[in-house]
């Protein structure tokens, strides 16, 4: 199938259920697949399910998944062609892309080192975003020390936040609400950014208030060819983490939603981005006042990419292989259409009623729903241990309906379905949020699932 003729063969440079996820697209496009895993992961499904496998090391990930030197020997020992990085881990680190890129016979499934330097600093990003078009927060592109920011925040307006320009996952964001604070946090922000991320670099953004959290799919491949594949609808977030997704957005208009997306794909073309990505949007107020921001773009693919799929019907993983092999989209933008609605549960191995306190330890039964337009995308299995050092999602539930209505019906019968026992998740928090009459109406900003469970 590939344009660089028969030998390919992937590494997938990650773990759980999207390393899974990957080497089943590769299982579908006739890929071999090379599972890489750290000692604490030996039974993981990925690497049962993967054509072979590599021992990277030590469970902490700074000792396996994010060793680049170890990743790298594992696709020189198995003649691997393809690196996916999947999410998290190594997949936004430019340093990581280029050192693929300079391995002969190697190549990095996602945009060019280049590309993901210029977009992941978010304040290149922003630059980057004015010459396309594309409206940004009003602030600034970067502060060099506290009284930079001072001087910043005056033109800016109170409150502002401060961010890590090289930050994710609501890594080093601070908001301050007056100059005093405003000092105390950029040092703060400083100090955790240079921890997180090796980047102490910092930018001030307006603060919105409460407002939504809205992202644009988009991929291009090397032909000159680029499509967004519409909006997904993120702003039900618990410490700047995302809970749950949904695609359409129940709030957007159709106007904004025709300005967003194209703005997303002249975003794509100005930075000759190539490859699967996220642009990623805030948007205040409704209907004429409605009003939508770029905050910035992620250079992968997401964990809720399978919304989008389920709406549009377009395998994003494998079109991201077939990409990095050379080849042409398989679908340009006319042939893509919102096809009823969809929603995605992120399950967490959390304990909601102990302030979501991580709950790895052994699967002893599990049952997964299954039915009409029901997906789960999960590399538990009864008897498998999860464990303690890496991110607690263990599963994400993917229901689709030819509606909201019916997707949220259909998504309240599947997670009743959704047993797991061994461990806590958060199974009972999405039932909850389905009864939820801001949830219902569709009426709901990034702060409104932290209010809720304050109250």
């Amino acid at each position: 199938m590939s344009s660089r003729g028969s030998g390919e063969k992937v590494l997938v440079a990650n773990r759980g259920e999207v390393a899974l996820r990957v080497v089943r697209a590769c299982r579908e496009l006739g890929l071999p697949s090379v599972a890489v895993f750290s000692e604490a992961d030996e039974s993981a499904l990925h690497v049962n399910e993967a054509d072979e496998a590599v021992n990277l090391g030590p469970a902490p990930a700074a000792k396996s998944y994010l060793n680049i030197e170890r990743v790298l020997s594992a696709a020189r020992e198995t003649g691997a062609t393809l690196v996916h990085p999947g999410y998290g881990f190594l997949s936004e680190r430019a340093d990581f892309a280029r050192a693929c890129e300079a391995e002969d016979g190697l190549s990095f499934v996602g945009p060019s080192a280049e590309a993901m330097g210029r977009l992941g600093d978010k304040a290149e990003a922003r630059r980057l975003a004015r010459e396309a078009g594309v409206p940004v927060v009003p602030g600034t592109d970067g502060v060099a020390s506290p009284g930079e920011a001072v001087g910043a925040a005056e033109e800016v307006g109170y409150p502002v936040m401060i961010k890590a320009a090289a930050g994710g996952g609501g890594r080093g964001i601070r908001v301050a609400k007056d100059e005093e604070e405003l000092k105390k946090l950029v040092r703060e922000a400083k100090r955790e950014a240079e921890a997180a991320f090796g980047d102490g670099s910092l930018y001030l953004e307006r603060f919105l208030a409460d407002p939504r959290h809205v992202e644009v799919q988009v991929i291009a491949d090397s032909r000159g060819n680029a499509a967004h594949l519409f909006e997904r609808e993120c702003s039900m977030q618990r410490s700047r983490q995302k809970v749950l997704e949904e695609a359409p957005s129940a709030a957007l208009s159709p106007e904004t939603r025709r300005r967003m997306c194209e703005a997303a794909l002249s975003l794509v073309e100005t930075s000759g981005y190539v490859n699967a990505g996220t642009v990623e949007f805030l948007v205040e107020g409704s209907g004429p006042e409605e009003e939508f921001f770029f905050i910035e773009m992620n250079t992968r693919i997401q964990v809720e990419h399978p919304v989008t799929e389920m709406l549009t019907g377009v395998d994003l993983v494998k079109e991201q292989l077939r990409v990095a092999l050379g080849e042409p989209l398989g679908f340009g933008q006319d042939d893509l259409a919102i096809n009823g609605h969809a929603i995605e549960f992120r399950i967490n191995a959390e304990d909601p009623d102990q302030s979501f306190l991580p709950s790895p330890g052994t699967v002893s039964d599990l049952r997964l729903p299954g039915g009409p337009g029901v997906r789960v995308d999960s590399a538990l299995y009864a008897g498998y241990t999860v464990p303690p050092f890496y991110d607690s999602l263990v599963g994400k539930l993917i229901v689709w309906g030819r509606d909201r209505e019916e997707a949220i019906a259909r998504s309240r019968r599947a997670l009743g379905e959704y047993h797991i026992e061994g461990i806590k998740t958060t199974v009972g928090l999405h039932l909850r949020l389905l009864d939820d009459k801001s949830f219902l109406a569709g009426d709901y900003g990034t702060s409104y699932l932290e209010t809720l469970l304050s109250g």
